[in-house]
């Protein structure tokens, strides 16, 4: 069986277990009746509405 040369050292192992932890952007939607950014299963922060009603009052 292979046995390796030489140790692997922290600095190696560690930020080659690092790449599998990079972080995603968040999706994104557009609001139907005030055509903002929101993220999706979100009530929209510029009109307060989910749904098709509104769910919060934003004033």
């Amino acid at each position: 069986m292979a046995v390796p040369k030489k140790k692997t050292s922290k600095a190696k192992s560690r930020s080659r277990r690092a790449s599998a932890w990079k972080l995603q952007t968040p999706a994104r939607s557009v609001c139907p009746r005030c055509a903002t950014a929101k993220q999706p299963h979100v009530v929209c922060p510029e009109c307060g509405w989910y749904a098709g009603r509104q769910a919060i009052d934003v004033d």
